[in-house]
């Protein structure tokens, strides 16, 4: 029906309701009079209506249903966008928070004697830590939630600028194990990023964390690995990084002894690194040319040294291989965890770098969507000249992992892991350890 028929239904209905009500108040006649008086009335109204309807401007239809809800559903995608990058703040800011929660629990073997209560061995797989030479082996049973971290990223994405800083639980400062097991918040990452220019603490250049295994140890194949976090200056251009770095070295005294950590630098650790992705995976070399140092009763000394590292992933299917292979004279604290360090000092206290080298080759599996394994196999070697070092230096070091992962849902995943590892000193002294850990992670 149109407007116009609506209209003439809606006033013949009220012409209808006055007639009644003016015919129940008065007598035939009057009643009459004032229905013709009361109709023409309601026939001007009706006619100035219309006219005034049809001078006004036509409205624009409202949008069809269709396009209505198209654009609820847009607004809606816009939504759940915003909330997936995180919180926007005023002026374009987007702001985003995560990392996960992980509880681990450890039987721990050792065949070359006991290690102390406060080990970094008893949480996390160190090579340079296990005990050789040792007359009994003892068993230890340890659990902790050290390894649980979170992030804050900052980002604005019309300048292509990042802020971001991350922390984890490893340090033991703050408490013990006989009420709280406190442990202190200490910094992992913290950096800003403009474009291709990265400023603050982050993973070496010289590191290449796309090609670690999914062990469930902290590190995994720890003897083999590259693995610093520190402060640098990277640039970023294409697929090659150029960086320098915090330098540091690590120095054992003439005839052996406890490490010297010296502190003493004048030149930056310069990195060269060129990054190579295709469908078969990845691939990366990188170069490191640093200065040692030290200063001593004797003067100063100064080795100049370069180390390089080889990674990379291949894909097989679902499954993938990943390995790393690096070594040079002087890598000593960026290989392995420092299972070796990074000089010795001779008679006359000058330093004389150490060759090292490492390598390790991991197979993940899956065995469904929520089964996987893990298989790895690492080694390290150290050229001592024991001469100088004694024969308390570490000389090789290898382990082997194997894990079990059941992933319960996007965020929740549980893992049984055993690993063996051995590490014998220059002396022919040797100790191993037989380890079985129980992991929980859940990643928000």
């Amino acid at each position: 029906m149109s407007a116009r028929g609506i209209k003439k239904c809606a006033v013949a209905a009220l012409i209808a309701a006055l007639s009644f009500s003016a015919w129940a108040d008065a007598d035939p006649s009057e009643r009459e009079r004032a229905l013709e008086q009361r109709v023409a009335d309601l026939e001007r109204m009706v006619q100035q209506l219309l006219a005034e309807r049809e001078e006004r401007p036509a409205e624009p239809p409202p949008p069809p249903p269709a396009q209505a809800e198209i654009e609820e559903l847009r607004s809606e995608v816009a939504r759940l966008d915003a909330e997936k990058e995180g919180r926007v703040i005023g002026d374009g800011t987007n702001f985003s928070f995560g990392g996960f929660i992980k509880h681990d629990m450890m039987y721990s073997r050792y065949s070359g004697g006991s290690t102390p209560p406060q080990s970094i061995l008893r949480d996390f797989y160190v090579a340079g830590a296990l005990p050789v030479g040792g007359e009994s082996s003892t068993t230890d049973f340890d659990t902790h939630a050290r390894e649980t971290r979170f992030f804050f990223n900052v980002e604005r994405p019309e300048d292509d600028l990042q802020g971001y800083i991350e922390f984890d639980f490893s340090s033991r400062t703050g408490g013990d194990e006989r009420l709280t097991n406190a442990t202190s918040p200490s910094i992992r990452h913290m950096f800003v990023r403009w474009n291709n220019l990265l400023a603050g603490q982050h993973w070496s250049t010289f590191q290449n964390v796309g090609a670690l295994p999914e062990n469930l140890d902290f590190v995994g194949p720890a003897e083999s690995t590259i693995f610093v976090r520190q402060a640098q200056l990277r640039y970023t251009n294409g697929p090659w990084q150029f960086s320098i770095e915090n330098p540091e070295t690590t120095v054992t005294p003439f005839g052996g002894g406890a490490r010297i950590v010296t502190d003493t630098a004048n030149v930056p650790d310069f990195v060269v690194r060129y990054n190579h992705s295709a469908e078969w995976g990845s691939f990366v070399a990188a170069f490191l040319g640093r200065q040692l140092g030290i200063d001593g009763p004797g003067g100063t000394s100064r080795e100049t040294s370069f180390a390089f590292s080889l990674s990379g992933k291949f894909d097989i299917g679902r499954n993938d291989v990943r390995w790393m292979f690096s070594g040079g004279p002087g890598i000593g604290r960026y290989l392995g965890l420092n299972t070796a360090n990074d000089a010795v000092l001779d008679a006359n206290g000058n330093l004389d770098a150490i060759d090292a080298y490492g390598g390790f080759v991991s197979y993940r599996h899956f065995w469904s969507d929520q089964w996987r394994s893990n298989f790895t196999l690492s080694g390290f070697r150290a050229d001592n000249d024991t001469n100088l070092t004694g024969f308390g230096v570490t000389e090789r070091a290898e382990s082997g992992h194997v894990n079990l992962i059941y992933q319960a849902n996007s965020r929740l995943r549980f893992g049984a892991e055993y690993i063996y590892a051995r590490r014998e000193v220059e002396s022919g002294a040797s100790g191993n350890m037989n380890r079985v850990q129980f992991s929980t992670i859940y990643a928000f």
